[in-house]
């Protein structure tokens, strides 16, 4: 996977614009699918972690996530991952 921009198609500002729209749609897409795919990986763990006696949220884990996605991201990051936990809380 590249992290380089595709090259525009056309040099037409309306149609670089619908290009670039197009891409972000297709990567909101994907994003979703990525997000839907971590809940229900988070739900399998917390399933395992319930019946094996545990709790279902690792609070240090949860905090390990936080400072990853804030030293990427800085501070919308950090509300990116509240988000992401919040989403992946409790669906068990």
């Amino acid at each position: 996977m590249s992290s380089t921009p595709a090259a525009p198609r056309t040099t037409d500002p309306g149609a670089v614009v619908a290009d670039a729209r197009e891409r972000i749609d297709d990567l909101d897409a994907r994003i979703i699918a990525l997000v839907r795919e971590r809940m229900a990986v988070s739900a399998g763990i917390q399933r395992a972690r319930i019946e094996s006696g545990g709790r279902r949220v690792h609070l240090s884990r949860e905090m390990d996530i936080l400072r990853r996605y804030s030293e990427q991201l800085g501070r919308p990051g950090t509300a990116l991952a509240m988000t992401l936990l919040e989403l992946c809380r409790g669906r068990v």
